[in-house]
């Protein structure tokens, strides 16, 4: 099968063409076509390499697929060889507590496609028959590559760690990413008033149009007193952040007493500085949170199916073009997700 493979790691040309032997199964796995794929940050990290953190070269990235079932091994039995299907992208273990209790992103064996085992940037990928999940037809490919990933990540920010509550006011950092335009969503979907902040007029045009009551240009405002101004000095509720160390320390003093911050990610920098003061005074509450429930996956489903929930997509490109793809998202030139078709 034609696919794109890391062997060291570096820049976008270190992402190579190469022709591979199509993944075998066990009867216990599904082989799915790949119809489409998408760039997130983990791509990029797994490209560039992460201080402490060991890859295992070569190895194809791509953590969103969509398409459809090429083979199934004999103990799967809620597929059929054709059916479309996504792809839930954390692999767990199956048997230990958490994941008996449905919690199987808390396994100490979870492990991401494209991340810790090959991925979906090819026309085939492999994975254990759990994580496929049909896919309604109401529901294109290129819509479910592109929201599988960021809509989780985002429900379980918002919905199980922050907790959000109707009428709360929510600030969601960087809304022109996969995971911002995501939370602008799903905070609105919960009734919350939602700020957002992005980088230039165009992308708060898209940022209200997805629902954000708010949008603070940071390269033209100073996001702590905008939000000050925009909440009558009290502050916002929830913080949802996956920029890390640049808006860190403001994020912290953008929360009202008894606010909540939950972050998922660090694309600039993960050695963030924290004064505690503002913390233990202001009664804060600080969630990590990563990925987030296969189940909670088709409740999101259902929601796009339903037209409560939408995928954005700033482009769509072959698969063959995923050098150009990366460098779009590293510069921070996209306003939502860069599908890829193989």
């Amino acid at each position: 099968m034609k696919c794109i493979r890391i062997h060291e790691h570096g820049g976008v040309e270190k992402l190579l063409e190469e022709e591979i032997p199509t993944p075998s199964i066990t009867a216990a796995d599904v082989l799915v076509k790949v119809k489409a794929t998408s760039v997130n940050h983990l791509d990029i990290w797994v490209r560039n390499g992460l201080p402490g953190v060991r890859f295992p070269l070569p190895m194809i990235p791509g953590v969103d697929a969509a398409g459809l079932v090429a083979d199934k091994g004999s103990a799967v039995g809620h597929v059929s060889v054709g059916d479309r299907v996504v792809v839930a992208q954390g692999i767990s273990c199956g048997h230990c507590t958490h994941c008996l209790n449905g919690n199987d992103n808390l396994c100490r064996e979870y492990r991401l496609i494209g991340e810790q085992r090959d991925g979906a940037d090819a026309e085939y990928v492999a994975v254990p028959g759990r994580n496929v999940i049909p896919l309604s037809e109401a529901v294109s490919f290129e819509s479910a590559a592109a929201s599988a990933l960021v809509f989780l990540t985002a429900w379980q920010m918002l919905t199980e760690k922050a907790k959000i509550r109707a009428a709360e006011d929510v600030l969601i950092i960087g809304a022109s990413s996969g995971v911002g335009s995501a939370g602008i969503q799903i905070a609105k979907l919960h009734g919350a008033r939602v700020i957002a902040t992005t980088s230039s007029e165009e992308k708060a045009a898209k940022a209200r149009g997805l629902g954000a009551d708010d949008v603070i240009n940071y390269h033209k405002q100073r996001v702590f007193d905008e939000v000050r101004r925009l909440t009558e000095r009290k502050g916002v509720e929830v913080v949802f952040d996956h920029v890390g160390r640049s808006v860190w320390e403001e994020s912290i003093k953008c929360l009202a007493k008894g606010g909540r911050l939950v972050t998922c990610g660090a694309t600039s920098g993960h050695d963030a500085v924290t004064d505690l003061r503002y913390v233990f005074y202001k009664q804060l509450q600080i969630f990590g949170s990563t990925m987030g429930r296969k189940g909670d996956l088709v409740t999101i489903l259902k929601l796009i199916e339903q037209g409560k929930l939408k995928p954005v997509i700033d482009r769509v490109l072959p698969l063959s073009e995923v050098r150009e793809a990366h460098r779009i998202v590293e510069a921070g030139e996209h306003f939502g997700k860069i599908v890829l078709l193989p």
